[in-house]
């Protein structure tokens, strides 16, 4: 598992997350979980045509700031 940092900008407002990386994932794994301050936000899974799924949300943040965590981790090319 590898850990890194993202930040993303939702209505002029700066949102940090860490991210865990398990490069490793198996099909019943989520590939990427996305933390706050220690508080599990969602997790994501490889999709099609280099997009990530929602994989699982507890509904803690609002769904569009899921996808621009989403689109922060893509421009990675991850």
């Amino acid at each position: 598992m590898e850990k890194f940092e993202i930040s993303v900008t939702q209505k002029g407002q700066q949102h940090h997350f860490e991210i865990r990386d398990y490069m490793h994932h198996k099909e019943d794994q989520c590939k990427y979980e996305v933390y706050r301050d220690g508080q599990f936000i969602a997790s994501f899974e490889p999709g099609s045509h280099r997009m990530l799924n929602i994989c699982k949300d507890p509904g803690v943040v609002p769904e569009d700031l899921l996808y621009l965590i989403a689109e922060q981790l893509e421009s990675y090319h991850i």
